[in-house]
C-alpha cells in the first residue's frame, strides 16, 4: 500500500495527514500557522511530517498552499494571505524531511482530490469551485489537472464580471468573488437586513440582533429556517455563481461542476438557485449537453487528500 502525506497550509492552521492510495486518511495532525514567517511555517510542516513518518512508511509529501505556485510545483510565487513572495517551499521542506515534496495551489489540490476520490470521481472533465471567503477553483481536463503554462491557471475568482464594480483584494474591481463568495453572502445579508429589518427577525436573532453582527453561519442557519432575507442573500450569491459557471462553460465545456467550500454547506439552499441561474445563462443551451452540478464530498479534507495523491503520482 502506497502512503503519502498531504499538507494543507492555511492562514490560521496547518493540517497534515497520511493518505493511502484509495484516498483514505489514516492519521492526521494540525498546528497553528506561524504567522507570515515562511521559515517557521516550513519548520512546522517538517515537524508534522516527521511525527507522521515515525508511525508510517511515507514515500513522498504533497503540500497545498493558497497562492501562485510555479510550473515546477516547487516555488510559491505569490501567497497574499501568508505574505510570501518567491518562497522556495519545496526545497526548504525537502531539505528538512529528506523526502520528495510536491507543492501545489490549494484549490488545485482540492480539485484533484474531488476528481480522484470525491464528487468528481468517474468524470474526466471537471471544474471544482470552492466558495469560501473568496473563490478558489481547479480544472481537470481529460483526466489531467490543468495548471496553465506558468502554473497559475483557474484563478476564476478574479474574472471581471462587473467592470468598475466592487474593489477586490487583488487590486482590481468587479471580480467574481466579490459577488459569489462567503464575503459576498455576508455583505448582502447585512445590507438586506438593514433594509428589511422586519423580515429578518430569524437572521438577526442568530447573531447579536444587529445587521453588523450577522456572520456567514447565521445566514446559513436562517436560510434553512426559512428566513426571507437570508434566502434572498443566498439567491443573490447563487445567481452570480451560476452566471459565472455559464461563462466558464463557454470556454471549457466541462461535464461536471463540483461546488465546495464553506458556503456549499448550505446544500440545496445554494445549489437550486445556482443551477437555475446556470441553466438560464448558458449559451446555446437548447443545443448542447449541460454539465451536472454537484456538492463536494470531501469537505475540508479535499486539499490534503489531493496534495497527497499528487505527490504519489509525481
Amino acid at each position: 500500500m502506497s502512503l503519502t502525506v498531504g499538507v494543507d497550509i492555511g492562514g490560521t492552521k496547518i493540517a497534515a495527514g497520511v493518505v493511502d492510495d484509495k484516498g483514505a486518511i489514516l492519521a492526521k495532525q494540525r498546528v497553528a500557522t506561524a504567522g507570515r514567517d515562511a521559515e517557521k511555517v516550513e519548520e512546522s510542516v517538517a515537524e508534522l511530517v516527521a511525527a507522521l513518518s515515525a508511525k508510517y512508511d511515507i514515500e513522498a509529501v504533497g503540500i497545498g498552499a493558497a497562492g501562485f505556485v510555479d510550473e515546477k510545483r516547487s516555488r510559491v510565487n505569490f501567497a497574499p494571505n501568508l505574505g510570501w513572495r518567491d518562497e522556495p517551499l519545496r526545497m526548504a521542506v525537502e531539505g528538512i524531511v529528506g523526502l520528495p515534496v510536491v507543492v501545489e495551489n490549494d484549490a488545485n489540490a482540492a480539485a484533484w482530490g474531488e476528481y480522484r476520490f470525491g464528487a468528481g470521481r468517474g468524470r474526466e472533465y471537471v471544474v471544482t469551485i470552492t466558495v469560501g471567503t473568496g473563490i478558489g477553483a481547479g480544472i481537470v481536463l481529460d483526466g489531467q489537472l490543468y495548471r496553465g503554462r506558468w502554473g497559475a491557471a483557474a484563478e476564476f475568482g478574479h474574472l471581471n464580471v462587473e467592470p468598475g464594480g466592487r474593489p477586490c483584494g487583488c487590486g482590481n474591481r468587479g471580480c467574481w468573488e466579490q459577488y459569489a463568495s462567503g464575503n459576498a453572502l455576508v455583505r448582502e445579508a447585512r445590507y438586506l437586513a438593514s433594509e428589511r429589518r422586519s423580515e429578518a427577525e430569524t437572521l438577526l436573532n442568530f447573531g447579536d440582533g444587529t445587521p453588523e453582527g450577522v456572520q456567514g453561519v447565521h445566514v446559513t442557519k436562517a436560510a434553512r429556517a426559512g428566513d426571507p432575507v437570508a434566502l434572498a442573500a443566498f439567491d443573490f450569491v447563487a445567481r452570480w455563481l451560476g452566471r459565472g459557471m455559464a461563462d466558464i462553460t463557454a470556454i471549457l465545456d466541462p461535464e461536471c461542476f463540483v461546488i465546495g467550500g464553506g458556503v456549499s454547506e448550505a446544500g440545496d439552499v445554494l445549489l437550486a438557485s445556482t443551477v437555475r441561474a446556470f441553466t438560464e445563462s448558458v449559451s446555446g443551451k437548447e443545443h448542447r449537453e449541460m454539465a451536472s452540478v454537484v456538492v463536494a464530498q470531501l469537505g475540508n479534507a479535499a486539499g490534503m487528500v489531493g496534495a497527497a495523491d499528487l505527490a504519489r503520482h509525481r
